[in-house]
C-alpha cells in the first residue's frame, strides 16, 4: 500500500453495481477519493462519484488505461481484465483483491481445483468438457452441472438429477459435482488485511430461490450448533488464508447432514450474503472491506441484532419502468430498513434491492421477512 493518508488515496472500482453502490456510502464517511468504471452509464454508481467513466471492464487497454491513474484498485465483480490488473499492479498500482485470487476465481474449475490440491473439503467434482462428457459421468449423478466461465447471479448452473436430464448439459467446458445432502446451506464473510489480520463476520443461513439460484431469504445468525459455527470460521479463515488473500472473502459453505462442512463457491468481494451487516453489526461489510484493502485495522464483526434480509427481485413478467407496490406497508414495520439500488429498468428476478430486518425474536424475524418478501413487489 502506499505510504499516504487514506484520504490522499486515489482509489478506483471496477463496476458500478450496487456493490458499488454501498461501498460508497462507507467510502464517504472516510473522506475517500472514489473513482468508478462501468459500461451502463445509468449504473447505480454513475452519479454518486465525481469520476465516473464508461468503459468495458473485460477489456485489457480500457481497464489498463483507465487504472493508471489510481493508487488503489479493487472489484465489485470478478469479470473483469486480469491482464491488465496484473499490467498495473507490476507497475506499481496496488490491486486487491490480487489480480491472480481474481483470475483463479473467474474459472470454477480451477477454484474447484485448487480446493483439491490445498485439501480444503469441497464436494466429489469432476472436470468436464463438453455435454458428452458430461453424458460419460452417470456415476456422478445426481449431480450439479456447471459452467466454468460465464456464469453469475445463479446463471450457468443447472441440476443433473439423471440420465433423462443429460441433454441439457451444458456443452461447454465445466465440471460435475456430485449433489451434496446438506442440512444448510450456510455463508461466512471473512476479511484479511495485508497486516495478516483476520475477521470473520457471524455464520449466516442461505434459502435459494427454486428456480433462479439466487438468494431468496438470509437469516443471522444461522441456527447451528457452537461446533458447526467454530467449523465454518476455522474454514473460512483457511481458504483466505491460502489464497493469501487482502480483502473480503464470502465463502458459501454446505453443512451435511453428517455435520460436515464444505466449501461451495467463494466471491472475492462484498456479497449478498453480507448485506444486513449495514444494520446488524457494529461493522459494515462494506466498511470492512475498505479497510481491509487499506490495511487499516479491521472494524467488529459482531452481531448487534438477529437479522434477516430479503432480496428485491423483478416480479416474473414484468418488463419496464420500476414500481414498487407494498413499500408504504413494510415501510411501516419496526425494524424494517429497505435499500433500493437506483436501477430505473426492471425485468424478471433482476436485483433491484434488498430489505434488512431486525429483530430479537427469530420467530417474530421470519415471521416479518415473509411478510416483506410477500408484500414488497417489483413491477413494470
Amino acid at each position: 500500500m502506499p505510504a499516504k493518508d487514506i484520504t490522499d488515496l486515489k482509489i478506483g472500482v471496477l463496476g458500478g453495481g450496487q456493490l458499488g453502490r454501498m461501498m460508497i456510502q462507507s467510502a464517504i464517511n472516510y473522506n475517500l477519493d472514489i473513482s468508478i468504471l462501468d459500461p451502463d452509464e445509468n449504473a447505480p454508481c454513475a452519479h454518486l462519484v465525481k469520476h465516473f467513466s464508461v468503459g468495458k471492464l473485460t477489456d485489457h487497454d480500457t481497464v489498463y488505461k483507465w487504472g493508471q491513474n489510481f493508487d488503489l484498485i479493487t472489484i465489485e465483480i470478478e469479470n473483469v481484465s486480469v491482464s491488465a490488473l496484473k499490467q498495473l499492479k507490476n507497475e506499481g498500482v496496488t490491486v486487491y483483491p490480487q489480480p491472480e485470487i481474481i483470475e483463479l476465481i473467474q474459472d470454477k474449475r480451477k477454484q474447484k481445483t485448487f480446493y483439491k490440491a490445498n485439501r480444503i473439503p469441497t464436494s466429489d467434482f469432476v472436470l468436464t468438457e463438453n455435454a458428452a462428457d458430461v453424458a460419460n459421468h452417470q456415476d456422478m449423478l445426481p449431480g450439479v452441472n456447471k459452467l466454468g466461465t460465464e456464469g453469475y447471479d445463479g446463471r450457468g448452473v443447472q441440476m443433473i438429477r439423471s440420465e433423462a436430464d443429460l441433454p441439457k448439459a451444458f456443452d461447454k467446458p465445466g465440471l460435475l459435482e456430485k449433489l451434496v445432502d446438506f442440512e444448510r446451506e450456510l455463508s461466512v464473510v471473512v476479511a484479511r488485511n495485508e497486516k495478516g489480520e483476520m475477521d470473520c463476520f457471524p455464520v449466516v443461513e442461505l434459502s435459494y430461490h427454486p428456480e433462479q439460484n439466487l438468494v431468496e431469504f438470509l437469516f443471522a445468525p444461522a441456527q447451528i450448533s457452537s461446533e458447526n459455527e467454530e467449523k465454518a470460521y476455522k474454514l473460512a479463515k483457511d481458504v483466505i488464508e491460502k489464497l493469501d488473500m487482502v480483502g473480503l472473502l464470502a465463502v458459501e459453505m454446505f453443512l451435511t447432514k453428517e455435520g460436515d462442512v464444505l466449501v461451495n463457491e467463494v466471491a472475492p468481494r462484498t456479497h449478498n450474503s453480507g448485506h444486513h451487516t449495514i444494520e446488524a453489526n457494529r461493522t459494515s461489510q462494506f466498511e470492512q472491506h475498505l479497510r481491509a484493502i487499506l490495511n487499516m485495522p479491521l472494524g467488529s464483526t459482531e452481531l448487534i441484532t438477529p437479522a434477516a434480509m430479503v432480496n428485491l427481485l423483478g416480479e416474473d413478467g414484468f418488463t419496464g419502468n420500476a414500481q414498487y407496490e407494498g413499500m408504504e406497508e413494510c415501510m411501516a414495520m419496526n425494524g424494517v430498513y429497505v435499500h433500493l439500488y437506483g436501477k430505473k429498468l426492471t425485468k424478471p428476478f433482476r436485483k433491484m434491492g434488498h430489505v434488512t430486518i431486525t429483530d430479537d425474536s427469530i420467530q417474530d424475524l421470519k415471521s416479518k421477512a415473509r411478510k416483506v418478501k410477500d408484500t414488497l413487489k417489483v413491477k413494470a
